[in-house]
């Protein structure tokens, strides 16, 4: 998925110390739906853990990303999906318009 963090709370650590980092990405694009282009637009909270929150810590509100993960309950109570993050692509910041995130 890609957007615009639009919001990033403070670098947090779980009880065993790794970092976590809670968000909200602004999404924007076009898609085709039954043969027509349709404008789309959401806000999906977004956590990332480990290295990759530290990442996403590092990014400014209004930064471009392309985001990898899966979508997982809130919580056992809250069944409202939040995506969770496992790579970050900074869109904007190089030549070639992309830096990756570093693996380990």
């Amino acid at each position: 998925m890609s957007g615009v963090l639009l919001e990033r709370k403070a670098l947090r650590f779980t009880p065993a110390g790794v970092p976590v980092t809670e968000c909200l990405l602004g999404h924007q694009s076009e898609q085709l739906e039954a043969g027509s282009p349709r404008q789309v637009e959401c806000e999906i909270q977004v956590i990332a853990l480990g290295a990759t929150a530290q990442w996403l810590q590092a990014a400014s509100p209004g930064a471009r990303l392309q985001v990898t993960g899966f979508l997982a309950a809130r919580s056992r109570n809250s069944k409202q999906p939040r995506l969770h993050v496992t790579k970050i692509e900074f869109v904007e910041g190089n030549q070639d318009g992309k830096v990756l995130q570093e693996e380990g």
